[in-house]
């Protein structure tokens, strides 16, 4: 075969299309626009670069679309060559995202667009948003605020701060009824609910979840609750060595209860040991941790 004829299929078939001939699905809730989450079953693909590259959250495996075909099928280059040439012309089903344009945004930096967008206020959209789709009580919304860690975002989403160790707002995660994503141009580190200088570390994968984990334990004052916002980053690790290597700190894997939670588990048991603190798992009972709050706002109302 041509090194030619290698890169035109490279760019006529996406991974999409291998994914979807493969029996994977969109799944649309856990998607943003820029990285499309793939399941079937328990594998999960993340498919990124539009349609050109992907990765596995659960193992280090990525790559284009030949290295997909040998990921799931276990064939050699050459095998992977023929099916990727075999699906030419096929088109995948693009998600029907319910939030058809994100807001245009001014040519401004971080911390700019952020300081730009108001902090929630009692009965504003975002704060509606969290205490009654997502039952957070509203003591936790207004400990979030006081901290500086919440903004309104468009069409009554939410923004929550990722902050850097100095304190400085670099991202943050925005979550809505339909729309999910991270900062255009931003980067994942922290959210951080809680003192400073709490020596109990709950890291979670979400801020509406560190935000539920607090509220279900009545938001203890020796704990910091963070958020990776589902990514494991090169600055998200360093700064969770940070905390985790002050004196008598207790790392908590507070993650989902699924393969991915378990990934992270074992990535943050990895780091205690590196750091020498102490460790535990912490699991929710429903998937998650607003799961397991809402479970029990209904079951109070039932």
């Amino acid at each position: 075969m041509e090194k030619a004829d290698i890169e035109d299929l490279r760019e006529r078939v996406t991974c999409g299309a291998v994914l979807e001939t493969g029996g994977f699905a969109v799944d649309l809730k856990e998607s943003t626009r820029k990285a499309v989450k793939y399941r079937c079953g328990d594998a999960i693909i993340i498919v990124i670069h539009d349609g050109k590259g992907w990765f596995d959250p659960l193992s280090d495996a990525k790559g284009d679309v030949y290295s997909l075909v040998q990921h799931l099928d276990g064939c050699d280059f050459l095998e992977a060559f023929v099916q990727v040439a075999s699906l030419v012309g096929f088109e995948p089903s693009r998600p029907q995202w319910q939030r058809q344009s994100r807001e245009s945004e001014p040519d401004q930096s971080i911390p700019e667009r952020w300081a730009a967008r108001r902090k929630p206020w009692r009965g504003s959209a975002t704060w509606r948003y969290l205490r009654d789709e997502r039952h957070i009580p509203e003591q936790v919304i207004r400990a979030a605020i006081a901290q500086n860690l919440l903004r309104e975002g468009p069409h009554g989403s939410m923004w929550a701060a990722h902050q850097n160790d100095d304190g400085v707002v670099i991202g943050w995660e925005e979550r809505g009824p339909e729309w999910r994503g991270f900062a255009s141009g931003g980067s994942k580190v922290l959210f951080r609910l809680g003192a400073g200088d709490a020596l109990r570390i709950c890291v979670i994968e979400a801020a509406i979840d560190a935000m539920s984990l607090a509220a279900i334990e009545r938001s203890r004052r020796d704990t910091l609750y963070v958020s990776t916002g589902g990514g494991w980053s090169p600055s998200t690790e360093a700064a969770l060595r940070v905390l985790a290597a002050r004196q008598d700190v207790r790392l908590v894997a507070a993650t989902d209860a699924n393969p991915q939670g378990e990934m992270f588990v074992s990535r943050l048991r990895e780091l205690a040991g590196d750091v020498s603190c102490d460790f535990e798992r912490l699991r929710p009972a429903a998937d998650d941790w607003n799961a397991m709050l809402q479970d029990a706002a209904f079951a109070r109302q039932g």
